[in-house]
């Protein structure tokens, strides 16, 4: 293949405990999954999901010992975070079964949907796309990917700051299940191996700044500690 230039190198996460690497296609996230969190942003009741996408390239890889470090981004006053459920897809399709997509699934990790609060509000209010306020640099934080075949039920999911809880839930709050969630989007695009999906998050996003030190958690993966400079 003749390239016009030489292309960049694929976006990648960890995975635990081998050297092999996760190549990622792209990045689907859930909006408002989580009961008390559609309550907040100002909806309610058990509607279809709806996905918004990020750039892989905005991925910020965590390693195994979940450390990490955010620049804060340009253009925002309000940059908020999402602690949420990432699920890596190591086979994709179209129109699966809520079984088929489970099977999909390769593995788990803990993530943070990064958001610019500001902007996405300017956006919802004009009626226009939310890009601005969800895509830019390091605006999907992902740690190592625990490989399992078990599609999960429950599981605690907590964000602090600082050392103060923020947020706080169970995965079993989820309005749409990780296999019913999937199976859903593959109605609508048809799903490749390296896909991820960010599952939405549980109630209590606010606002961080720099220096401030986050620590997101879910029972039985790598926390992550990430520092906002």
């Amino acid at each position: 293949m003749n390239w016009v230039f030489t292309p960049p190198a694929p976006s990648y996460l960890e995975v635990v405990d081998s050297t092999a690497r996760f190549p990622v296609q792209r990045v689907f996230c859930v909006g408002r999954n989580y009961a008390e969190h559609a309550q907040e942003m100002g909806h309610s009741g058990r509607e279809d999901p709806f996905f918004f996408c990020k750039p892989a390239q905005v991925i910020l890889p965590i390693g195994s010992d979940g450390k990490g470090v955010m620049p804060y981004p340009s253009q925002t006053k309000n940059l908020q975070h999402e602690v949420e459920l990432v699920v890596a897809l190591a086979q994709g399709g179209r129109d699966l079964s809520t079984a088929q997509a489970a099977q999909a699934i390769y593995g788990y990790a803990v993530g943070l949907d990064m958001t610019r609060r500001d902007l996405q509000a300017q956006a919802k209010e004009l009626g226009r796309p939310w890009e601005l306020g969800k895509s830019f640099d390091a605006a999907a934080i992902i740690g190592p990917i625990a490989p399992t075949t078990q599609v999960l039920g429950s599981g605690d999911i907590r964000l602090y700051i600082n050392d103060e809880l923020r947020q706080q839930g169970n995965l079993n709050q989820m309005i749409w299940p990780v296999a019913e969630a999937i199976a859903f989007l593959s109605r609508y695009i048809t799903l490749l191996p390296g896909d991820v999906l960010m599952t939405g998050t549980p109630a209590g996003v606010s606002t961080i700044h720099k220096g401030d030190q986050l620590r997101a958690e879910i029972d039985g993966f790598t926390p992550l500690h990430i520092s906002v400079k």
